[in-house]
């Protein structure tokens, strides 16, 4: 499968078609893509390969360990490794075939924005889950 940025600088490919996809509700997910959630994929770094764009990417960091990167050139959130794990966070709107793609959780629906009102599919989570729970939560829904 293979994504990349609005305006096509940074690309990659992934191993695959069938990840599981979540929503983060939380406020700064909100912020990094100016709508109700953010829609991702945590994949394996063996799965994922930059094509090209390495050096259009950039990074913002929070204390907290949220880390945003972003085209240099159009401001598409990009993905990025996850916190010094094995895996990469990737945007799913950056997907070019997602047809089999699927929600199956969300995240931080206690911060949800009062005008967030549709109704969620999957499993949903009041806060963040501990994340090696989490990804294996989304490893044994790729069946």
């Amino acid at each position: 499968m293979r994504g990349h940025c609005l305006c096509g600088q940074i690309a990659f490919d992934i191993e695959g078609s069938h990840f599981k996809l979540y929503q983060c509700h939380c406020s700064l997910c909100r912020r990094q893509g100016g709508s109700l959630s953010s829609t991702a994929a945590i994949v394996p770094s063996g799965k994922f390969r930059w094509i090209r764009g390495l050096e259009s990417i950039s990074s913002w960091k929070k204390e907290s360990g949220f880390r945003s990167d972003f085209c240099s050139i159009c401001g598409s959130p990009v993905p990025n490794p996850l916190r010094g794990l094995p895996y990469h966070w990737v945007p799913a709107g950056l997907l070019e075939d997602s047809k089999k793609l699927e929600i199956v959780a969300h995240l931080c629906v206690a911060s949800r924005a009062s005008w967030d009102i549709a109704p969620l599919q999957g499993s949903c989570h009041d806060a963040l889950p501990d994340l090696p729970e989490f990804i294996a939560l989304l490893e044994s829904a790729e069946s």
